[in-house]
């Protein structure tokens, strides 16, 4: 992978990670202190979604399938590392959430780096041309 690729999946991650942080902070209530109907169907949609961002970003840097497991890892660290600065400082970050939002706020987030980092390790373990 060229260096250009690592440093804009990083910043992408990065970007991707605070969209998603700030959407949480201002509209979260809306999903994670609602109905479990709502609850569960956004939780099914995100990884989902999220995983289609992230194979679009790959094939849009044409990243070859071998090294999608480091590239699907490099678009993910900003976000780990940067969920787990809110999760240890919940109310501050998220102050208009419950705190026991925080639980299910980090099963989206569990989830989410699951599937995208599994489906990477699956098409990069693939046997290739």
């Amino acid at each position: 992978m060229k260096a250009q690729d690592i440093a804009l999946l990083l910043g992408l991650g990065l970007v991707i990670w605070l969209v998603g942080t700030l959407y949480y902070a201002s509209r979260g209530a809306l999903i994670l202190e609602t109905t479990s109907f709502r609850y569960w169907l956004a939780f099914a949609i995100s990884p989902i979604f999220s995983a289609l961002l992230c194979v679009a970003i790959l094939k849009w840097r044409h990243i070859p399938a071998p090294h999608w497991t480091s590239a699907m890892l490099l678009l993910a660290i900003p976000g780990m590392i940067g969920e787990a600065l809110i999760l240890s400082h919940w109310s501050f970050f998220m102050p208009k959430l419950h705190p026991a939002s925080g639980g299910k706020y980090a099963a989206f987030l569990f989830a989410t780096y699951a599937l995208v980092l599994a489906l990477a390790e699956f098409v990069t373990l693939r046997p290739h041309p």
